[in-house]
């Protein structure tokens, strides 16, 4: 049952709700209109899975969703990486009933001991001879995990497509690619790897809450304010005592930043939704461990090269519809969203390899006081959001305002450039790209 009268033919009346500077309320709060994006947009587009170094050996996997659908990824004897929906082809068990683990030799139904290759094809089925003169056949893809229809990694970073239609992965990406590049290229070798464990969190809000958030740049000083302080008062502290202030804390206390200082940013914003801020937040931090670290990267990829990974000014970068990394602190989040107005995130964190340990211990301290379940920032939105979807479920405005900045923007070759850092250009955009993706329906 749709919620809304005005919705009662969804499929015309969809363009009423997005308006080029406002949409309606009901875009975060109605049931069938999440159902439609779970549909429309999860289940059709590259979704993040997780990274080649969580599964290192043959038999190792990680379970996950994508939309609605339970899926596993899967390291096989021969090194490849296989995605496959976690259900047995026998009576739909799940297969893999951790968030992670180990298969030994073949991926076992724990129901009636069904085997799959780490492939998904069949391997095995207890008392075969039960299904002599019937309609099974062994190498019949019907009685196989089913695979998903596209996998690919780009340095390391495993995604997954469940509708074969569409562009590949890199093309998929385009210029916001950078955002894995940047991560990547920070490594003295050009890779990372995954810490474990990683974070989980429940947001009681719609997932464009998030999405819209990160590239906000005018509520981090506001929404963020006693962090920024703390984060200010225990610098000025350690600087009166040390004679220098900690690296780690100045992304943190950067959020106070004044207004002005924000709208110098800019955001850039690409085909398929991506956008990302750039303009960091501080200057490169010239203290020992980052000299260091600097002199170690100039060794390993030469002067010009290092001065053009590290005078990068990328603040973060969102792959649409629900991924955000900010590659200079090595941070990746992944939405899986679970209704309207509860949402699924995984907060992840990577370290570069080769590069020293105070340059991780930096990062790793970034992460747990923006990104953990004791953070001091990310529960400042969480509330924000919350607030947010439930001023949405009544009925005091029908409309959501995103007229900052509007009629500012510019298009540069294919890119929309945002007048000032603090446009609500990336929403506008986001929800272009949102009802492109649910008119597009089949």
């Amino acid at each position: 049952m749709l919620r809304e009268p005005m919705l009662r033919e969804r499929v015309p009346k969809l363009k009423h709700l997005v308006e080029p500077d406002r949409v309606h309320r009901l875009c975060y709060t109605d049931q069938d209109i999440f159902d439609l994006e779970i549909k429309n947009i999860f289940e059709k587009t590259w979704q993040y899975c997780g990274h080649d170094t969580q599964i290192p050996k043959a038999g190792d996997f990680f379970t996950f969703q994508i939309g609605r659908q339970p899926m596993v990824m899967v390291r096989a004897e021969d090194g490849k990486i296989h995605v496959l929906y976690n259900r047995c082809a026998h009576r739909g068990v799940q297969v893999c009933g951790s968030r992670k683990g180990h298969a030994e030799g073949a991926l076992t139904c724990p129901y009636h001991s069904w085997r799959f290759h780490f492939d998904g094809t069949l391997e095995s089925v207890p008392l075969e001879k039960g299904y002599r003169d019937t309609n099974f056949k062994k190498n019949d893809p019907a009685f196989s995990m089913t695979p998903a229809a596209s996998v690919d990694i780009y340095r390391g970073f495993v995604f997954a497509k469940l509708d074969p239609s569409g562009p590949s992965l890199e093309e998929w990406m385009g210029p916001a690619k950078i955002a894995i590049d940047d991560m990547c290229d920070r490594s003295p070798v050009g890779r990372v790897e995954v810490v474990q464990p990683y974070n989980r969190v429940i947001q009681r809000s719609n997932w464009k809450f998030f999405m819209e958030n990160q590239l906000d740049a005018l509520h981090a000083s506001v929404t963020h304010q006693s962090a920024g302080h703390a984060a200010a008062e225990v610098e000025r502290e350690i600087k009166q005592r040390t004679g220098s202030a900690p690296a780690h804390l100045k992304p943190l206390s950067a959020v106070l930043m004044a207004f002005g200082g924000w709208d110098a940013l800019q955001t850039a914003n690409f085909p398929h939704g991506h956008s990302l801020l750039q303009g960091y937040l501080a200057p490169r931090p010239q203290d020992p461990d980052s000299l260091a670290y600097e002199a170690l990267m100039e060794k390993a990829v030469g002067r010009a090269r290092k001065e053009e990974v590290l005078s990068r000014s990328i603040h973060h970068v969102l792959l649409y519809p629900g991924v955000s990394i900010q590659p200079a602190m090595q941070q990746l989040r992944v939405l899986r969203p679970v209704a309207p107005g509860r949402t699924e995130s995984e907060i992840w964190h990577f370290r570069l390899v080769g590069a020293p340990e105070a340059i991780y211990r930096r990062s790793l301290s970034y992460y747990n006081l923006v990104n953990s379940p004791s953070t001091m920032v990310n529960a400042d939105d969480l509330e924000n959001w919350q607030r947010g979807q439930l001023g949405l479920e009544g009925s005091g405005n029908d409309w959501v305002s995103f007229h900052r900045g509007m009629g500012r923007d510019r298009i540069d070759d294919g890119v929309l450039l945002s007048g000032e850092g603090t446009s609500e250009a990336p929403m506008r955009h986001q929800f272009a790209t949102w009802l492109e993706f649910l008119e597009a329906r089949k």
